[in-house]
């Protein structure tokens, strides 16, 4: 086999299809990226059984065939090589060399026979705006769990219905949710798909255009396919129920307070800076602004105020996690955000706080992004 190529173009294809790809595997053939040279061009595959990258670019190619190569190693020299083209060819002894200007390269080939077969997805289809679609993940996936214990937690729901697609997390601690508009076959879908694959879809595909989504497999083989130009991901779901989180979001929500975002973040991390882990931050919702209390170890405390606009009810006290609320406010992506106070029929059960966006301190944000927070209790 042998081919030419664009360095950069080549470069960027063989970072895109190793990004998927985790850090350690325990089945070493799986760290190859898969290159099949033909006469239409060259087309570069991953997959781990989990996930998969798949993107085909043009190549001048002399001599057809299939090679597999470590992923990353081959990453790493093509983002170094010289700008000029590059030439691959496979040797009489096997092994794969790789020349660009003066430099060369000889890697070991990887056994292709031994790597598994790229799933392909044929199932209901819909389209959605990547830069839309890129935001929505950047505000939902983050509030995914981290703890493989409990596998449903760790993956963000995407539900389509109608002219509809909604992108909900959760950790138990607090809920994350944005719709979409969605351009399908009718079909409505569920799907549960790994948090770190679709922030990976997200970065990746955030200004393409538009992205076709297909949901395909049926049992345990249900996958989920990213589609824009020439990429393609896939993803197999999570098997599980998704809790019902969607329930817990308040109708009516009269009580609040409109606070500038910049503000309240840069406050937040001040304030914070004096708390021991996972501690609670006192928040103090009055008609006067927000005031945020802090008290650590070695007796370090903090205090600071900001102009809050209060609506629809009394001064509120409550502790929150400084961390998920910050993570909520660099969420919003608006200039004022709005903190709705929700109640409970249980009087012994904090309420939560409804976090959504602002376009002004008199109107709400156009999106549809929202965020749940459980409140702490507060150690009188």
């Amino acid at each position: 086999m042998r081919f030419q190529v664009n360095r950069d173009v080549f470069s960027e294809a063989v970072s895109f299809v190793v990004k998927l790809l985790p850090q350690r595997n325990p089945q070493p053939i799986l760290a190859g990226v898969l290159i099949e040279a033909a006469s239409e061009g060259l087309t570069l595959s991953a997959f781990d059984y989990e996930a998969s990258a798949r993107t085909t670019i043009e190549a001048t190619v002399d001599d057809p065939g299939t090679i597999l190569v470590h992923g990353r190693l081959l990453s790493d020299i093509a983002s170094r090589l010289p700008n000029a083209p590059i030439e691959v060819a496979v040797e009489e002894d096997g092994g794969i060399a790789v020349t660009c200007g003066s430099a060369r390269f000889t890697l070991a080939a990887m056994p292709v026979e031994e790597y598994p077969s790229i799933p392909e997805v044929t199932g209901s289809t819909g389209v959605v705006p990547a830069e839309e679609f890129g935001t929505a993940i950047s505000q939902v996936a983050f509030a995914a769990s981290r703890d493989d214990v409990t596998p449903v937690l760790t993956g963000v729901q995407l539900e389509v219905s109608g002219t509809t697609l909604s992108l909900v997390a959760t950790d138990r601690y607090r809920v994350s949710l944005r719709d979409v508009p969605w351009d399908g076959d009718g079909a409505d879908q569920t799907a549960l798909v790994p948090a770190r694959t679709l922030t990976e879809v997200g970065k990746t595909f955030a200004h393409a255009g538009n992205i076709q989504i297909a949901f395909s497999g049926e049992g345990d083989r249900e996958i989920i396919a990213f589609t824009s130009g020439n990429k393609t991901v896939t993803s197999l779901l999570i098997k599980g129920n998704f809790p019902p989180v969607r329930r817990l979001f308040p109708e009516q929500t009269d009580h609040y307070a409109v606070v500038n975002t910049g503000e309240l973040i840069e406050a937040v991390r001040r304030v914070a800076l004096v708390l021991d882990r996972s501690a609670p931050l006192r928040f103090t919702f009055t008609t006067d602004g927000v005031t945020m209390d802090a008290s650590g170890s070695e007796q370090a405390r903090a205090s600071e105020s900001v102009d809050a606009h209060l609506t629809g009810g009394d001064d509120v006290t409550l502790g929150l996690n400084p961390q998920y609320l910050l993570e909520a406010l660099g969420a919003v992506k608006s200039e004022f955000t709005r903190v709705t106070f929700t109640s409970s029929d249980n009087a012994n059960k904090l309420s939560p706080v409804l976090v959504t966006s602002q376009t002004s301190v008199d109107q709400a944000g156009l999106d549809s992004f929202k965020y749940l927070l459980q409140p702490n209790l507060l150690l009188r």
